[in-house]
């Protein structure tokens, strides 16, 4: 864990000399972090509040407290205002109190929602209450920061509204929803100060604060048991055959480790569809009820927000459990019993990125390295044919690869049932082929009962063929090669068609976390209310299923004679910009690696359109053709 770290006596003696000292020295500190440039916002925000809090800290005779500034959450990016460490006046025991500092002079119910609030002003509207606010920061640190898993009296929270009268925030003591951290406003600074002495003495905060820093990260026992309640109860994740198989092997390969002392590797693979997703998520809620420490990541954000949305509905302290592969850079080694890397095809050559402190990127590791490190048994589940962007190292060979350098032994289990695509692996067989990632030529598709495959001779009769399932009450959603610019909304919300085919104009998905003039989130695109009005890119697809799926093959890949030609300058994919950073071959690989995603998405039918005549003129002569006599 990090924090910008003084005692309450050192704090005041420097914001009562100059309020610019610490806010220097807390814009250093997040450099340092990786954050980059403090905007004057957040400078704002600090000039106002500590000077605040520092004075009641004097006031309520706490100078040898020690105060965490911007104390980040381990594993994410998330950071709390103030976090407070000393001794328990009653027990004698470390006393952690989390301080969230709100600057709103008024708040007020948000409609009729018992836990948002309307903040006259802010950026964001509405905002959550700020006691379930802290009630979330208390509850993350008490379920990853072992020093305080075990007593149950180690943390508590508040809210600060530091500028707020008790009656301009009358309407936020009345919908708490249920949150267990008081608020306390400027008007009745004297109850916190009151509370405060309640949790914290007089002495020296010095230990306290060291071994809140200095403590092993890893999911505390109470939330495995969480989890195993809300994930491994869920009757939706059955496995089948070889999903059962791969299940079991898992699981007594962590107890060999363990019974051996031996770190041990897991590569489960298999194409669209096969269950790995099943087997991740089986694998989280068994290892979480037998009491094993477990976490579950991937590289997708998307991936990641719905399973967060989705597995871990009912408790937010589930969510925590799924992160992603570049939060692991400064774990604890072997700090999980087993990391369950789902999506492995998405690992990055390395976790750096502009955001990564200065210390961390100078003795960073290639990201499977780091994930090797952070479990006894990491589980790897991938799809070697879906790695699709430059810097992604995804394959069985790549990992065994590096593990071989450790000499850490690599059980590989191979899943060869389909349950996407209506459980067709002649679809899958032939999608492969179609593309020439296997080295077979291409073959002529005949329908099945189960799936269907249909070549159309425009998008208006794509999009047309999609609403009639649709409206039959099945989900479908278009997708489309990135070759085409992509837009921000237009201040009034609306959004930009940028998919332009002739007549036929359509935007693109969203690319930010909020839901815009009733498209979802980009996280949310492919199961969220609202996403067919929008073209989904391979970055939303990838790792989700739809009983339909509309591909249109763009002009960055078109048939030739008897080839395929990737046209990479009509390519709008940033990360494909650079010749030097992927070249020609690397292009085509990867191209033809996106199409094999956008067309697996389908689990019952897929409907095709290519805008180029010769391309789609092949296709046609693939799909249902007559039989030659």
């Amino acid at each position: 864990m990090h924090a910008l770290r003084r005692s309450a006596a050192e704090l005041v003696a420097q914001t009562d000399a100059s309020p610019s000292i610490i806010e220097e020295a807390l814009a250093q500190f997040l450099r340092s972090e990786g954050v980059g440039r403090t905007g004057e916002g957040e400078r704002r925000s600090w000039r106002a509040s500590i000077p605040l809090i520092a004075n009641d800290l004097r006031e309520a005779g706490l100078g040898a407290v020690h105060v965490l500034l911007e104390t980040r959450l381990p594993l994410t990016s998330k950071r709390t205002d103030v976090v407070l460490a000393g001794v328990h006046p009653r027990t004698g025991r470390h006393s952690y109190v989390v301080l969230e500092l709100k600057q709103w002079s008024s708040a007020m119910r948000w409609e009729d929602s018992d836990t948002l609030v309307d903040v006259p002003g802010a950026p964001y509207r509405p905002a959550l209450h700020p006691a379930l606010q802290v009630d979330g920061y208390v509850d993350y640190l008490r379920d990853f920061v072992r020093v305080l898993a075990d007593d149950d009296e180690a943390i508590r929270g508040a809210a600060y509204l530091h500028n707020a009268s008790e009656d301009s925030v009358r309407d936020l003591r009345r919908v708490q929803a249920g949150a267990r951290s008081p608020v306390f406003t400027g008007q009745r600074r004297s109850d916190l100060h009151e509370w405060l002495r309640s949790r914290l003495a007089p002495d020296s905060g010095v230990r306290a604060a060291d071994d809140l820093l200095g403590s092993r990260v890893a999911p505390s026992r109470q939330l495995m048991s969480v989890a195993a309640r809300e994930v491994r109860e869920r009757e939706q994740f059955v496995l089948l055959d070889e999903q059962r198989v791969a299940f079991e092997r898992v699981l007594a390969e962590v107890q060999r480790a363990r019974d051996s002392d031996r770190k041990t590797a897991v590569v489960i693979s298999g194409g669209p569809g096969s269950g790995k997703s099943v087997i991740a998520l089986s694998l989280l809620g068994e290892l979480a009820r037998s009491g094993h420490t477990v976490m579950h990541a991937t590289g997708s954000r998307s991936f990641t927000q719905t399973l967060r949305q989705i597995a871990g509905k009912g408790s937010s302290r589930t969510k925590n459990l799924f992160a992603y592969f570049n939060s692991f850079m400064t774990a604890d080694k072997n700090g999980l019993d087993v990391l369950v890397l789902d999506e492995a095809h998405r690992l990055r050559i390395t976790s750096v990125n502009r955001y990564t402190r200065k210390e961390v990127r100078a003795t960073a590791r290639p990201q499977v390295d780091e994930l090797f490190d952070a479990a006894r048994v990491p589980v790897f589940l991938l799809d070697q044919f879906q790695v699709v962007r430059p810097g992604e190292m995804g394959s069985v060979a790549e990992i065994e690869a590096h593990a071989r350098v450790r000499d850490i032994p690599v059980v590989k289990i191979d899943l060869e049932g389909q349950y996407r695509s209506g459980g067709s692996e002649a679809y899958l067989d032939w999608v492969v082929r179609l593309l020439g990632l296997d080295g077979a030529g291409p073959v002529v598709w005949r329908d099945e009962d189960a799936f269907t495959v249909e070549v159309v001779d425009s998008p208006e009769e794509l999009e047309q063929r999609l609403l009639r399932e649709l409206g039959a009450g099945l989900n479908s959603r278009m997708t489309a090669g990135y070759c085409w610019p992509w837009s921000d909304p237009r201040p009034d919300g609306t959004l930009v068609d940028d998919v332009v085919i002739g007549e036929w104009k359509r935007p693109w998905n969203l690319r930010g976390d909020r839901a815009v003039g009733g498209a979802p989130p980009s996280a949310l695109w492919a199961t969220g209310d609202g996403g067919f009005g929008q073209v989904g890119c391979v970055y939303t697809a990838q790792g989700f299923e739809y009983s339909w799926n509309g591909v249109i093959l763009g002009p960055d890949l078109v048939w030739r004679d008897d080839r395929w030609v990737a046209q990479r300058d009509h390519n709008r994919d940033p990360d494909f910009r650079s010749r030097k950073a992927v070249d020609d071959a690397t292009f085509d690989r990867l191209v033809r690696h996106v199409y094999k995603v956008l067309l697996t998405r389908g689990m019952v039918g897929t409907v095709i359109y290519s805008v180029d005549d010769e391309t789609r003129a092949y296709l046609r002569s693939l799909v249902n053709a007559a039989p030659l006599d």
